[in-house]
């Protein structure tokens, strides 16, 4: 298996018209309940996600606004 290039530490937000979020959503959700890896590019960068990524849902709230992230993590390979 050839050595995967190590990429630098990143830390992106991008919006998302809501039909193409949708679209993601979707893709995400099919690859879910498959057991199967997704794809995505974000912000000119191609992930690839495991299916054995750990999901978590997030819920926080300021003074003025409240947020829900998704987050899907797994660990590098070396």
């Amino acid at each position: 298996m050839a050595a995967r290039k190590r990429r630098g530490r990143r830390d992106i937000e991008r919006d998302y018209p809501t039909k193409q979020f949708v679209s993601k959503l979707r893709r995400l959700a099919n690859c879910l309940e498959n057991g199967s890896r997704f794809r995505i590019q974000v912000a000119g960068e191609r992930v690839s996600i495991p299916a054995s990524a750990r999901i978590s849902i997030e819920h926080e709230r300021g003074s003025s606004q409240e947020e829900i992230e998704i987050q899907l993590k797994w660990p590098l390979d070396d």
